[in-house]
């Protein structure tokens, strides 16, 4: 019997089980399996391209993937950190004093955060989790039953038990539905676009993203010098850019981004995806718990979905670890609850700002959009708005779990 099962083993799920495995000073590590029927293998052992899809790791989710054992294996050639983020309107030039702009110096830290490779990430916290004595079942989940002193969990290969099953598997979760937790959804009608470009000028460690009335256009730095794009166009303008032959896409993309970084040209494969933001009623029931995508969705403008998933692995990692160091049940009910007040205030919290922003910025019209484009220079203007504004992006403010704050 485990301790805590987890379904999913992307970089949430992975990063929860090597935080419940590790264990902390004082702290024993628990007993955890995780289902991962895919887990890839590790990019740093190979030298190809990067792979098309990225994150951006805040300064906290640094310090949650150095808790978990993963940083030190993300360390290396392939790992872009930025100094920089330039943030403007299609109404003003990209180098305007219309621009905001966040850089690292002015609150004396390093940088404002790395970009790494998806699979990267992944791979690196499955390695930490099975250094740490996790469990990993390269399985598929199939059923589940809840009971009063275990949960059991079935997969084609038979049924693991614990005492507390922990849904990672993302926004169509077959946990949560499976256990009857509900979640709203609204689409956006926007389709994310990400690809790797080369462009005419070098990107300055810099991250850049312009807001237009069609969708929100992000560069992103990679370590080769080339930058990952992150486009979040409207439906109808997706599609033709989907569709379009890559000279075409990459004059579209040089009239978006207003030639920020110069010409554009493509380096790899268009994937694309459609948005919608979910928001699970409940985080949690008898002996379950959600965390990531399987509990909230957000807009990915802000570049915040893994940081909020990761900080929500940190969260339940530390009241269950917690709970079974007390020799208390670490599925039980009021543990997981406390988990939900936590995390689900936090990430409403986040999840409303990133709207506002999709709204008024990227399709905003009349006067409260003008506004909201104004106030883009005003707090360029102010230096403790532009502290407030790069502390939330660093993950430094609000109520952080211990992992994830300063040593």
């Amino acid at each position: 019997m485990f301790d805590v099962v987890i379904v999913g083993g992307g970089p949430v799920g992975a990063c929860a089980g090597a935080l419940l495995a590790r264990g902390t000073a004082g702290v024993a590590g628990l007993a955890v399996a995780l289902l991962e029927p895919r887990a890839p293998q590790l990019l740093s052992a190979s030298p190809g391209p990067p792979d098309v899809r990225v994150v951006a790791l805040s300064r906290a989710s640094e310090r949650v993937l150095t808790r978990a054992g993963a940083w030190a294996r993300l360390c290396g050639p392939r790992l872009s950190p930025y100094e920089r983020m330039r943030i403007w309107h299609e109404s003003a030039a990209p180098l305007s004093e219309s621009v905001l702009v966040f850089d690292a110096a002015d609150v004396g830290e390093p940088n404002l955060g790395y970009i790494v490779e998806n699979r990267l990430l992944q791979g690196a916290l499955l390695e930490a989790f099975a250094k740490s004595g996790g469990h990993i079942e390269p399985a598929p989940f199939t059923s589940v039953e809840i009971g009063d002193e275990c949960v059991r969990i079935g997969t084609p290969h038979g049924n693991l038990t614990a005492r507390l099953v922990v849904g990672a598997d993302g926004a169509r979760s077959a946990l949560r539905q499976a256990v009857g937790l509900t979640a709203e959804t609204a689409a956006y009608g926007q389709t994310a676009i990400v690809a790797t470009v080369a462009t005419t000028r070098p990107h300055e460690a810099t991250a850049w993203q312009r807001f237009m009335s069609d969708g929100t256009l992000a560069f992103l730095p990679l370590a080769d010098g080339t930058s990952s794009i992150v486009w979040s166009a409207d439906d109808e303008v997706a599609s033709r850019l989907v569709s379009a032959e890559a000279a075409d896409f990459a004059q579209s993309l040089d009239r978006a981004s207003d030639l920020a970084l110069g010409s554009t040209r493509l380096v790899s494969e268009r994937v694309s995806f459609p948005l919608s933001r979910l928001a699970a009623q409940r985080y949690v029931a008898q002996r379950v718990a959600l965390i990531g995508d399987a509990a909230h969705v957000v807009h990915p403008l802000a570049g915040q979905g893994v940081n909020l998933g990761l900080l929500d692995a940190a969260t339940l990692a530390q009241l269950v670890a917690g709970a079974a160091a007390a020799r208390e049940d670490p599925g039980a009910l009021g543990v997981l609850r406390a988990y939900e007040r936590w995390r689900k205030s936090e990430v409403a919290a986040m999840a409303t700002a990133i709207d506002l922003f999709d709204r008024l910025l990227a399709h905003g019209r009349g006067p409260l959009a003008r506004l909201a484009q104004r106030a883009l220079t005003w707090v360029n203007r102010s230096q403790e708005l532009r502290r407030v504004f790069i502390y939330r992006a660093l993950g430094m403010s609000g109520e952080l779990p211990a992992a994830a704050r300063r040593p």
